[in-house]
């Protein structure tokens, strides 16, 4: 599955440049309060990978490489079971982070990394990580917060797979969707680029035709609608689970 792999590509720029990197490297929470000549010098410090829709950036097991952020595309964080089946963790979009655990304890994956589209990736050797957050504490505060958040989220997935039935599962994987990427309207969220049918049912551990069937209930009761590619989540239903916690 890694037939796919590009090679590395350095990343320079000139200092002070309008770089879309850099402004991208800005505006996350790991790196807005520095400098814009540091962060340039560091993105000198990086190297680039392209990668095919389906290739596995990372496999779980595997030595870590690097810090990794998502600059274009999307991936996603995969358990793949022995029966072919797949839980997905999380899908990153553009100035999203993974790799970040085992490069801090130096152990192995502890999951796979899937490209969701071709996407390009920028690497931050282990080395480079670690004099990082060594220079800048509050990088340091950043990753534990983004560490606390990845610990929420897995939490709040074994326990939708343990505690609830597929269609409650599904109505808290949607809107938790629409709450972290979705644009608010007047009347409801509209999840702009929806997942695949396939892609919701990894998500909350079930088949496709089952997400089929409950997409199509929660239609008729119009607490969804589909507009194109994009999907509305009604405030209906959005503050429904919010009512019953």
């Amino acid at each position: 599955m890694y037939e796919n792999r590009q090679p590395l590509k350095p990343v320079f720029n000139r200092v002070g440049q309008r770089n879309p990197q850099v402004e991208l490297l800005l505006s996350m929470p790991l790196f807005k309060r520095m400098a814009r000549e540091q962060v340039t010098v560091l993105l000198r410090r990086m190297t680039s990978r392209n990668w095919r829709q389906g290739t596995i950036i990372v496999g779980r097991d595997e030595t870590s490489t690097g810090l990794h952020i998502v600059v274009q595309g999307n991936a996603k964080r995969v358990l793949f079971g022995d029966n072919g089946r797949e839980i997905i963790l999380d899908v990153l979009g553009p100035g999203q982070v993974f790799g970040e655990i085992a490069l801090l304890d130096g152990q192995p994956e502890l999951c796979n990394v899937v490209a969701d589209s071709d996407c390009r990736v920028l690497v931050l050797t282990r080395a480079v990580f670690m004099e990082l957050l060594s220079q800048e504490p509050a990088v340091t505060a950043v990753i534990l917060s983004h560490l606390v958040q990845r610990l929420r989220k897995v939490t709040d997935t074994v326990g939708d797979l343990a505690l609830y039935d597929v269609g409650a599962r599904l109505t808290r994987c949607l809107v938790r969707l629409a709450k972290e990427k979705g644009e608010y309207q007047d009347d409801g969220i509209l999840i702009k680029k929806r997942p695949t049918q396939q892609d919701l049912a990894n998500m909350v551990g079930t088949c496709r035709e089952t997400v089929s069937r409950a997409l199509s209930a929660m239609a008729k009761k119009g607490i969804v609608v589909s507009r194109g590619r994009s999907l509305l989540l009604t405030w209906a239903l959005v503050e429904g689970p919010r009512r019953a916690a």
